[in-house]
């Protein structure tokens, strides 16, 4: 999977797929944070310093996450747009 952007809260992130649901986010073009999906609708974001899963619930992580999914379900727009020229 290809590296893609988001936005919340009017904030953009890049998100760069890691695989096993492991995703490196990007914020204001810095290496913001790396977090994985847990069960249900949690996601862990993991220490930058020791790469240890923090389980602490963190409501951008978790926002970001949904957004995660909802775009690998229904890629954006913009892509197909790009296939047509």
């Amino acid at each position: 999977m290809q590296p893609f952007d988001l936005e919340l809260n009017h904030i953009n992130y890049a998100v760069f797929p890691e695989g096993n649901e492991t995703y490196t986010i990007y914020k204001n073009g810095k290496e913001y944070v790396q977090i994985q999906k847990d069960e249900g609708e949690q996601w862990i974001k993991f220490d930058g310093e020791t790469g240890t899963p923090v389980f602490e619930p963190d409501e951008e992580v978790n926002a970001l996450g949904k957004l995660i999914v909802a775009y690998i379900e229904n890629p954006e727009e913009d892509e197909d747009e790009e296939d047509e020229f």
